[in-house]
């Protein structure tokens, strides 16, 4: 299988392991020739805060998109790509409701991912069997394979 578009996608949670996401999505990518789908997804309150944040008007028709643009997590994600010498693109996404994971995987479709690269915490012995509902929902239903990749502070 070759790999054409990976789909990094990553939330507000995300912050604190932004640098290992990227890594991870850029050594995929830098070695099979990979384009990089930068996904943010927002809820709908995450958004209307960075609608807010970002002084975009409330009323005017500001996408997704745009505001993934301009959020510093995909700015962040954007510096490591050309960093890394590593072709990409930037995607927002709005949440319906909090299911952050549905429209991770309905992102996916959209842009033809080979690859979804996501992060997660480090859970309770008995969370253990069960990641997070976001990943969980991606992993259960994602179009591609998918890979995940812990906080920097669960590997000890």
């Amino acid at each position: 299988m070759a790999l054409e578009t990976i789909l990094l996608a990553v939330g507000r949670s995300d912050e604190d392991r932004l640098d290992r996401l990227a890594e991870t999505a850029a050594d995929i990518a830098g070695s099979a020739g990979a384009i990089v789908a930068l996904g943010h997804v927002f809820t709908e309150g995450e958004y209307a805060q960075a609608t807010e944040s970002l002084d975009f008007d409330p009323d005017s028709e500001v996408t997704p998109d745009v505001i993934a643009r301009r959020y510093l997590t995909i700015r962040e994600l954007s510096d490591a790509m050309e960093e890394a010498g590593v072709e990409y693109t930037e995607y927002g996404r709005l949440a319906d409701g909090d299911d952050v994971g549905e429209a991770i995987v309905d992102l996916a479709g959209d842009v033809g991912a080979d690859l979804i690269v996501i992060g997660g915490r480090r859970r309770s012995p008995a969370g253990k069997a069960i990641f997070g509902s976001t990943v969980q929902e991606v992993l259960l239903n994602a179009p591609c394979p998918v890979t995940f990749v812990r906080e920097e502070s669960d590997q000890n």
